[in-house]
């Protein structure tokens, strides 16, 4: 059987290999002939004019998809308000919840995160600010950065009709506004289970700083939500884990 640390090398050599591709590039090109003509850049988008503004009190929870979670937890754990973020697996059972099996792309499951909460704090409307801002590229259904496959599509799991509500409307919003170069394909589906990923997924951006992957993919997005939204950033994040 296969121990953590073993997943975590073979995933490490996984995210390298891509990163390594993508270097070459570079070695080759201009940096911009790396990019697709649908990636589309992080920016400041203005806050849902529909959102849930009363909302009762005590803790809520939103789960997102879009790329790798590791990504996903760490903008999110910065974002004010939130408690926890956990990455994990959602739109496939618990029998496949797992990475190596979610990482065929035939279990149904995406990467995803689930974010913890205070609606006094920040709203569900300003989480999918996030999401749509800095956190993903919503033009893009089954691929972000090098990685692709419909593990890692773009996705709004909601929990109730008022998130429901909130999301449909924000991308209508921006639609109408034509936010992005290319149509948003970020799907909007009912949640029906959250699975927690491993553990050594967890907090993985804060633990390994300095993985090319991480470097490459996922710091940038950092400070993208420091520079554009910087009103809903908070330089301390919400960890799961304690720091190596």
């Amino acid at each position: 059987m296969i121990s953590a640390d073993q997943l975590t090398t073979i995933l490490r050599i996984l995210k390298r290999v891509s990163l390594a591709v993508l270097v070459g590039f570079i070695c080759a090109a201009p940096f911009a002939s790396l990019r697709s003509s649908a990636d589309e850049l992080p920016r400041a988008l203005p806050a849902p004019t529909a959102d849930n503004t009363q909302a009762p009190g005590g803790l809520q929870s939103a789960v997102l998809s879009g790329g790798c979670f590791w990504g996903m937890q760490a903008v999110f754990e910065h974002l004010k308000g939130v408690r926890q973020v956990l990455a994990g697996y959602s739109g496939g059972n618990a029998a496949t919840a797992h990475y190596l099996v979610v990482s065929t792309g035939a279990t149904g499951h995406a990467e995803s995160v689930e974010i913890t909460f205070d609606p006094r704090e920040v709203s569900y409307g300003q989480i999918l600010q996030v999401f749509f801002s800095v956190a993903h590229d919503p033009t893009e259904l089954n691929r972000q950065g090098p990685d692709e496959g419909s593990q890692y599509r773009s996705v709004i799991f909601y929990r109730n009709a008022s998130q429901r509500r909130i999301a449909l409307a924000y991308i209508a919003q921006l639609e109408r506004v034509h936010a992005f170069q290319h149509p948003i394909v970020t799907r909007v589906d009912a949640l029906v289970a959250f699975y927690p990923a491993e553990g050594y997924h967890q907090d993985f951006l804060v633990h390994n700083p300095s993985d090319p992957y991480i470097v490459y993919n996922d710091l940038p997005k950092l400070a993208a939500f420091r520079e554009f939204l910087p009103q809903l950033y908070r330089e301390q994040p919400s960890l799961l884990t304690a720091r190596n």
